[in-house]
């Protein structure tokens, strides 16, 4: 199925490989679980889930921001997982992830013509660098998914991977000079984690 050959338009068919190949990504298996606590998310679900987030919580931006950007940073960022694997939060090895991942996307994308390509590893490289107002604001519900998750599994995730308090700040110091209010509900969040025993200090 991978391999169409059908002689109809080039450009459609890499077009068409290219949403089979990132297909794999509902494989591609995250350290999170989904808040019914029934099995891991995966990474196109997570994608999913945080792309409605920014949708819904777009106001919450404490400066302008074009959300249909946004969307798209979200619905890709993840996408070179599919050969990097993914890489959680607070692994030892984390330095080492990004080389991996901007080689997959050079492959991944690249099955697309030159302007697709060029467009979507600019936009994953505009997400990776956290510069623009967008990247910022797309950066907020890659981290804030996985802390709602983690407070509705009651701690699933830091309690396995031994996660303090402090690294989860140190981790998500970033929402601070992007959304006032949900950097409020951040720390309101991870102290009621605290006080309920999800999250060690």
């Amino acid at each position: 199925m991978n391999n169409i050959q059908i002689n109809f338009d080039q450009k459609l068919e890499n077009q068409l490989r290219f949403i089979i190949e990132i297909d794999k990504a509902k494989k591609i298996i995250r350290k999170s679980r989904l808040f019914d606590n029934s099995r891991f998310e995966n990474d196109a679900e997570h994608s999913w889930t945080i792309g409605i987030m920014a949708v819904l919580l777009k106001d919450y931006a404490d400066f302008p921001v074009d959300i249909e950007k946004v969307i798209v940073m979200l619905l890709i960022h993840d996408i070179v997982e599919i050969d990097a694997g993914d890489t959680f939060l607070y692994a030892k090895d984390r330095s080492e992830a990004h080389d991996k991942e901007k080689i997959a996307a050079e492959r991944i994308f690249g099955m697309l013509e030159d302007e697709q390509k060029k467009y979507f590893i600019g936009l994953w490289d505009e997400f990776e660098e956290k510069k623009t107002n967008e990247a910022k604001f797309a950066g907020v519900f890659d981290r804030l998914e996985p802390l709602l998750q983690n407070y509705i599994t009651e701690g699933y995730t830091w309690k396995k991977h031994g996660v303090t308090y402090d690294m989860v700040i140190e981790k998500n110091l970033q929402i601070k000079d992007i959304s006032k209010k949900l950097w409020e509900f951040f720390l309101k969040l991870l102290d009621d984690a605290v006080e309920k025993g999800y999250l060690k200090r």
